[in-house]
Formats: C-alpha cells, structure tokens, sequence
C-alpha cells in the first residue's frame, strides 16, 4: 500500500493554530487528491507544538488516463468552401495539440477526442505541496530571514517521504530531507526510514506527535500524580487543549501554595491557575486544595527548579488576587453602580451607567410580562454591572459576574439577585448553560437586545469577519433562553422597546426594527437547521410572526417535521400552492363579497374558510381544519375561473383565496416546503 508522509516542522506554533492549521492540511491535500482523480483510502494527521504532519494511505501512483472530446469552431468556420481547414480550425487543432486528421465534424461543429496520460502522484505532490502549505491562513503570519512568504512561524525543516523513498521537495527556502528532529533537549536529528516507523521513531525521541495519545496521556498522568495525595484533578476542556498543544512529552508536577489565598472567592483563585498560569487546580471531597498540577515539557527527573518556579508565580499573582479582593471589599458594592458612569458602554450610546438604567427598564418590562418577581429582578439588573469597575476585575476582566455576584454575596444581597448577577451574561459559549433562575435570565435578555440593538443603531452590523460585541453569540442566546426556560416574552415588542430606550436620535426606526428582526430570524434558522429541514425551519419563520411567539414557532416546526412525509400533508401542501400561485404578489384585508358569488364553489369554499377562526384555534387545530378544506380547494380550482373578465368578480375571488392563505401562514409558509 503507498504511503506517503510530509512533516513540517517550525518553531513554536500559537497553540490555537496547531489545531486549525492541521485540519486545513489535511482538507486541502484531500482537495488536492480529490481533484486529480486520486483515490486513496486515508489521510492520518499529527500536530505538536513544533510540527504539522500528514500521511496519505492507499493511494494510486498515477492518475486515470483519460479521453475529453472538445468542442471547435462552427463548420463554415473551421473549412472554407471548398472543404478545407481554415487558419480557425487550424488553430483550435493546434490549441489542442491534435493533428488536424483527428477533427471530426458533428451537429454542424467541428470536434476533436483529447487523450490525456494521467500524471504520476511524484509530480503532483511536487508541483503542489509548497503552494498548499503556502496558502494556508491564521492570524500573525509572519515573514521571516529575507524570504517574501509567510507563514505562523518560521519553517525549519521539511521531511517528504513517498514509501522508502524521498520526495524531494522545498517549502520556502528549506529542502526536504529525510531528518526529523526530537524534543528540543533530545535530538537534533531523528531518520525517518519510511513512514510507517514515523511515530515511533519520534516517540523514541521523547515526542508523541499524536494530539489524541498525548492528551490523554496528560489526563492519565495527572490523575496518577493526583491520587499520590489523595485529590483529583479539574480539568477544563479548553485548558486542556491548550496545554496538550504546548507541549510534545508531557510530565505532570504537583505543587503547592500557601493556604491563606483560599480564602479569596474560589473562581479567582481557579482562574489565575487555570487560565493566567495553565495549571489544573486540584480537589479534595469537592474542595479546593492548595495544591495545583502544571504540566511540563521537560526530559529528566529533578523537577525542584521547576517546582519552586511556578509555586513562585503562582503566588505573585495570589497576591495581586488578595490586594484587589481587600481593596474592593473596603467600600458597599452599590457604591461602584455610580462608578459606572466613568466607563463609556460604546461611542454614542453613553456610559455603561446609562446602559445599566435601560437594563433596569428592559428588565422591569419583562419581569411584568412573565409575572416574575418586579423587585428582585430590578435589582439584579441595577447591580450586573457593578463589578465592572472593582480592581478584581479589571485585572481579571474574564470573572465579570462571578465576581459581583461573590461581592453581592458578601454584601448580603438576596441569593436570587446574587445568583442572576452571575447568571445574566449565560449562556457564555454556543453550548454553554443557560441561567437557572428568572432574575438571570430576564436582566441576561435587558442586557443583551440593548447591546444588540445599540450595534444595529451605530451602523455596525456584524459581517462574516466581525461581530461587534459579540452580538451573533448574543442573539442566539436570547433565542435559546426564551425557548428553553419557556419564557412568554414577544420578541418584536422587545426590539421595539429597546430602539425607544436608544440614547441617540434614529432617523428611520422602522428600518432599524427590520433589520434587527432580520437578523434574528437569521440566527433562529441557523440554530434550528442543526437539528431539523432547512425548508421546514424557513417554512415556519416566514409563516407567522415567529419572533413574537418562540414557543409556538418551536412546536410548529416539530409539528410540520412528523406531519410532512404523511400523504394528507402532501395533499395540503399541494392544495396551499395552488392558492399561493394564483395569490403571489397580492394582498387585502378586503373580505369577499358573497352578493358576487356566481358559481356554487365560491360559496362552498368560503362557507368552509369561514368556519377556520385563526385567532382563537392553535395551529394544530387550524391544520385539521384545512384539511377538512382540501377537497373543496381542489373543486373549486376545477370548476371555477380566478381571472374572470369582470374585474368585480375576479378582484372578488382574489379576496376569498387570500383570506384563505392567511389562515395557511398562521402554520407556514407552505410555498417554501420541499413535499
């Protein structure tokens, strides 16, 4: 089976690229191979700090020969008139590299069969492989000695193996060899025989260039090391990824601090080990010990300098941790509401104090709507922002929240509005949790429509390289909260709020109202097409008025996807096209007019679209109903002219079907569903 192995090995890569820059390796030589009628039966991928590897199985030496026939100039083009080729028929041949014999004349054109020998897989690699790796894209790529290309850092060798053999080729200015190289306090030079033997020769040199094997040997030998004194380790998924992509041979060390900085809100102390330092924090029976594990890239067993290094760092930063806490704590939380007022939230839209008052007006407004208790959660909305100016903090800007919710907590704030001051920035990620309690939840919603709003308000839409504020993440969080908790909350009446709160004067509301309900129902059809049909999910949305009803919305997406492989279903959906051809572009409010009814059907149909009272039955119930209708559409269809020559009568029968479309919008838009 052919194999064929490509290392490229640099300085120290940002840990973020080491994931990302690996997986654009490996999609763009399956590209690659894809493209040139390749096949092959795998593609294994490696990453360390220090290189990026792929190998390429079971796949063929050459490509396929094969036959194109090409398409040339019109006969009385390519031949004069007496029969012979002309410098245009001459030129296509020669184009083509064909002699001129092998033309043949077919539907009025001349034509000519093109035999290509398929390439060898040598040439392709060699023509290729530099400009993949030289198109790969992240952020800070650099250019490096005197050389115009760039890359994440500098590349410092190169191995290119086809089987037993060397692949010779260049990547910037270095030559591929057959050397690879160890961990830095190893081996400068490790051969590479074929690649089969690629990670284990590696491994003999203190690196395991499997990301998955060296995570979980970090995972294995940490908890081994923990067990030692009894305790168990936390382990953060990101953090974990990270140090896994710092490191090529890791080897746990336990070390330890002064019990005196548990006494610091425990999220502090677990964030500057966690993320400032990259430990793992330790546990005893669910209890912070003051003990952490730092991973570390290091051949040997003397690990005492190393110890005494980070247990030194460690506690630097403690300390600040302390300071700050002491300092902030000397003064009532409240107080730093005021305080609030020296930060600007964003250029125009004031200060983060005026953006508290309209979180605490949001806040009431949705409070009310839900029958939630109005003061706790006024409360919560008037203290979110507080921490934003304690020297905790600004120091550590990711404990936001937790840090005024410890705060309130020691302020003697109730536990519902401690609990909602950390809450009401959930969920923090795409698949983060949500906030538990109604105070989080409906100050986290205040919070979020003003931030959405107020960048829709400056001009600043997000785009496919920006989101300002973070305002995607922001959106789908209220969607998520809203369907999730079951919260009664319509969505327009929202944005319509917000946009009156807005501290500037906005010349056109109506186009900013639309432009953020838009981009709502954007993120909602994003959110929902993971899970269900895109048409389904479009179907529903542009049906009614989703936004004002999420719950309803989720329930009639889930209703059409069992309903819509049913044969009634199909029978509905074709009936609802009927009316929607005919109805397209055309609107009123207008009911018909039964005095111009001239044919039975006109009356049946409205006698049975009558009865369909959308404003007091569910959508399940109004999708019974029109069932019930389908035969009579059908009959009507048949029987009766839409287009009649008196304009009374047809502008009359456009009046009855669409009114009988509007009741097919309050389940969806059926012109938009693949049946």
């Amino acid at each position: 089976m052919n194999k064929y192995l490509l290392e490229i090995g640099t300085e120290e890569l940002p840990y973020k690229f080491v994931s990302c820059g690996i997986l654009q390796l490996k999609t763009a030589f399956e590209k690659l191979l894809n493209e040139n009628q390749i096949k092959f039966s795998d593609i294994k991928y490696f990453s360390t700090p220090r290189r990026l590897t792929l190998i390429i199985e079971g796949f063929e030496e050459k490509q396929p020969d094969t036959v194109k026939t090409v398409k040339g100039p019109i006969l009385n083009i390519a031949y004069d008139a007496n029969g012979n080729l002309t410098k245009a028929g001459e030129g296509f041949a020669r184009k083509n590299g064909v002699d001129v014999s092998a033309l043949y004349k077919e539907d009025n054109y001349v034509w000519a069969k093109i035999e290509q020998k398929g390439k060898d897989i040598k040439d392709i690699l060699q023509e290729n492989v530099e400009k993949i790796v030289l198109k790969m894209q992240g952020p800070y790529f650099m250019r490096w000695a005197d050389l115009e290309v760039k890359f994440q850092r500098p590349i410092r060798w190169v191995v290119s193996l086809l089987n037993n053999e060397e692949l010779k080729i260049k990547i910037a200015d270095v030559e591929s060899t057959r050397f690879s190289r160890g961990h830095r306090f190893k081996s400068d030079k490790v051969e590479i025989k074929n690649p089969d033997s690629y990670e284990q020769a590696l491994y003999e040199n203190n690196v395991i260039v499997d990301s998955k094997k060296r995570k979980d040997c970090i995972v294995e030998s940490a908890k081994a090391e923990a067990k030692k004194i009894g305790a168990e380790v936390y382990f953060d998924d990101d953090l974990l990824e990270e140090v896994t992509n710092i490191c090529e041979w890791p080897v746990p060390v336990i070390c330890g601090f002064d019990e005196k900085y548990l006494s610091i809100p425990e999220k502090v102390t677990v964030t500057v080990m966690a993320v400032h330092q990259r430990y793992f924090p330790l546990y005893k029976d669910g209890k912070l010990l003051n003990s952490f594990i730092t991973i570390t890239n290091y051949i040997g067993t003397n690990f005492e300098n190393i110890k005494a290094g980070n247990e030194r760092v460690v506690v630097a930063r403690l300390d600040d941790a302390i300071f700050f806490f002491n300092e902030d704590t000397k003064v009532p939380f409240e107080s730093y509401v005021e305080k609030l007022k020296g930060i600007t939230f964003q250029k125009g839209m004031g200060s983060v104090y005026d953006k508290t008052q309209r979180i605490v007006t949001l806040s009431e407004y949705l409070a009310q709507k839900t029958n939630a208790p109005v003061d706790s959660v006024k409360r919560t909305a008037l203290l979110c922002k507080a921490d934003l100016v304690t020297s905790l903090v600004f120091e550590f800007t990711e404990l936001q929240g937790f840090i005024g919710s410890d705060y309130a907590f020691n302020a003697g704030e109730k536990k519902e509005v401690v609990q909602g001051i950390k809450e009401h920035y959930y969920p923090l990620g795409a698949d983060s949790e949500l906030a538990t309690g109604i105070e989080g939840q409906l100050v986290g919603i205040a919070d979020k429509i003003d931030t959405i709003v107020a960048v829709f308000a400056e001009g600043k839409k997000p785009t496919g390289s920006a989101d300002p504020l973070g305002v995607r993440r922001a959106t789908l969080g209220i969607i998520k909260t809203v369907i999730q908790k079951a919260l009664n909350i319509d969505l327009l009446e929202l944005i319509n709020k917000s946009i009156d709160l807005m501290p500037v004067e906005i010349a056109d509301k109506t186009a900013l109202y639309n432009d953020v309900k838009t981009f709502f129902e954007q993120r909602l059809s994003i959110y929902y097409t993971e899970k269900y049909r895109h048409d389904v999910v479009e179907a529903c949305i542009a049906g009614g008025n989703s936004l004002s009803d999420l719950k309803d919305f989720a329930d009639r997406v889930e209703f059409i996807s069992d309903k819509i492989k049913t044969p009634e279903f199909a029978k509905l959906n074709e009936a609802a096209n009927r009316i929607i051809r005919i109805v397209k572009d055309y609107k009123s409010e207008q009911l018909p007019d039964e005095a111009l009814f001239n044919c039975p059907q006109e009356k049946q149909l409205w006698d049975c679209s009558a009865l369909i009272n959308i404003d007091k039955l569910n959508y399940k119930e109004i999708f019974a109903e029109l069932s019930k209708t389908v035969n009579t559409i059908d009959d009507f269809f048949e029987k009766v002219l839409v287009m009649d020559k008196d304009e009374k009568v047809k502008q009359n029968r456009l009046n009855l079907l669409y009114s009988l479309k509007r009741k097919f919008d309050k389940i969806a838009d059926f012109s938009k569903l693949v049946v």
